[in-house]
């Protein structure tokens, strides 16, 4: 089969043929892939910010926003068949341990990251578990909704977290309108009353932003945004502050933005939260790290969309332009979310 390999941190990815998987144990689950999405963790991963976490040895795979169709099970799967449309949950989760027992999949004691720590599904095929497979209703193209694996499943964990914080006449500033940023102001809107301020420095991705709910778009300039904002929210900050960015100057305009006592959901990343402990604990800002979402957050973003309540914007590129789509998406050329189709699919 194809798969897009990384060899050499910083190099670009090359289309090679590799041996298929099999589904060798009783709940391994190969997945045709129908789409990946393309996410900004796999320009770090390119960048070699995750080679010493991971512990993958190259050449691997990325690819961990997957979607497609059943190609093999092992003996003991019975939640899916061979055919059956898919929605491929990232992490593949043991099921015995504490965390799994209490549904926290994301830090399961013996689990593995497809993409991350192992092969993912930048390739025509994908092995992956039975307890990983959303299984959906074949109406539903991998294109539309591949992406959701990762970017709907952050963006949903995230909004989840800040519900109780975001009561009627609230605010929340969402950094980013990208290809998470324009899931999670659905989310938002979905579960919350809060107004939605959304900040980006494209006015392509703030006039996406409206479409998706926005209350309110702001553009970054200089510094001009954040007081901005501060305006809107009567000098006090934000409630939430929702930053899908993390880097490029994005963490000190949230801390700046977020009011005394606020909330500051960290997804995006790139540098690293500088603030002195003793802002921290005068303003009593709380930050919380956002790692993907659980198996049950999946399952609900599939429900969301299936009433139309999320949907995502999307670029489509074939798996052998694998690099050009990475350069657009690190260009900021890229609107929504990319997704790579293998030949065939």
């Amino acid at each position: 089969m194809k798969a897009a390999r990384l060899h050499a941190y910083h190099d670009a990815l090359k289309l090679d043929s590799v041996d298929e998987p099999k589904a060798d144990g009783p709940f391994d689950v190969v997945v045709r892939i129908g789409a990946a999405g393309l996410c900004r963790t796999d320009l770090h991963i390119q960048e070699g910010q995750w080679a010493e976490k991971s512990g993958v040895a190259l050449p691997y795979t990325p690819g961990h926003e997957n979607a497609g169709w059943v190609h093999e099970i092992g003996s003991g799967v019975t939640n899916v068949e061979v055919g059956d449309t898919v929605i491929v949950h990232p992490f593949i989760s043991c099921g015995l341990c504490l965390p799994c027992r209490v549904g926290d999949d994301m830090h399961c004691l013996n689990g593995a990251f497809p993409g991350i720590d192992r092969d993912g599904g930048f390739a025509d095929l994908l092995k992956t578990s039975a307890r990983s497979v959303v299984k959906l209703d074949p109406s539903l193209e991998p294109k539309d909704i591949a992406a959701l694996a990762d970017a709907g499943l952050t963006a949903i964990h995230a909004v989840k977290k800040a519900i109780p914080v975001l009561g009627a006449g609230t605010k929340v500033v969402v950094i980013g309108a990208g290809g998470l940023g324009h899931i999670g102001i659905q989310c938002l809107k979905a579960y919350t009353p809060a107004e939605v301020i959304v900040i980006d420095p494209s006015e392509r991705a703030l006039a996406l932003a409206g479409e998706m709910g926005a209350d309110q778009t702001v553009r970054v300039d200089g510094h001009k945004h954040v007081d901005t904002v501060k305006e809107m929210t009567d000098g006090l900050g934000a409630e939430a502050i929702i930053d899908f960015v993390g880097e490029k100057g994005a963490i000190e305009d949230g801390v700046a933005m977020v009011r005394d006592g606020g909330f500051y959901y960290v997804i995006g990343y790139g540098e690293n939260i500088n603030i002195p402990t003793i802002d921290v604990i005068s303003r009593e800002i709380s930050f919380i790290g956002n790692l993907v979402g659980t198996y049950a957050d999946l399952s609900e973003l599939m429900t969301l969309t299936a009433q139309g309540k999320v949907t995502l914007h999307t670029s489509t590129y074939p798996l052998d332009a694998i690099n050009d789509a990475m350069a657009d998406l690190d260009g900021g050329r890229l609107q929504g979310r990319g997704i790579l189709i293998p030949a065939g699919a």
